[in-house]
């Protein structure tokens, strides 16, 4: 394990947001309640949860910043997240719930789920840059995709996303280039 385990969750769900407008076939996954539902259980968040399209909307907006964060140098996003963090009143507190053991949160439980979101997220990237992994946070490799990866990888290896199947079309394309050099028809 690279990082604390909620770190490593945050960070996860917030590629997954920022990726839900970063589709190869331009869909965006993140248009209603049920898919805001769905990221909701997905990734074990607790606490309000509004289920309208405002928060919705807010959650796109917070979608937008936190891609911000893998557009970036490890200095910028310091100031990035700095800013986030103070805009939010954040107060790191332990707390356990819903199985986790002793873990930080920065937000109250009831604060907008927007908010909670962006929090989690900083507060994860604060854990990135302080450990100077920051290289981490990556874009996807394949040349046709714009979409956005945390490698928690042991040895850094992480090339490509989940979101847009990259791996596996690489991976194709490269057997299929082997197999046209040996075969010379």
């Amino acid at each position: 394990m690279t990082f604390a385990p909620d770190t490593e969750v945050s960070l996860t769900a917030a590629a997954w947001l920022v990726n839900t407008g970063l589709r190869r076939d331009g869909v965006d996954t993140l248009t209603s309640v049920a898919d805001l539902d769905r990221f909701y259980a997905d990734f074990g968040y607790a606490g309000r949860h509004d289920r309208d399209d405002d928060e919705v909307a807010a959650v796109r907006t917070v979608r937008e910043r936190l891609h911000r964060l893998w557009e970036v140098d490890r200095d910028e996003a310091a100031g990035l997240v700095n800013g986030m963090l103070r805009e939010a009143g954040a107060l790191p507190y332990l707390v356990r719930h819903d199985g986790w053991d002793w873990h930080l949160h920065a937000t109250d439980m009831e604060a907008p789920l927007p908010v909670r979101i962006m929090v989690e997220a900083a507060m994860a990237v604060v854990d990135v840059i302080r450990s100077d992994e920051y290289a981490r946070m990556a874009l996807c490799e394949a040349p046709d995709c714009q979409a956005v990866l945390v490698d928690l990888s042991r040895n850094r290896s992480r090339r490509f996303c989940d979101v847009n199947n990259c791996a596996n079309r690489a991976h194709v394309a490269a057997y299929r280039a082997r197999r046209a050099a040996a075969d010379p028809v």
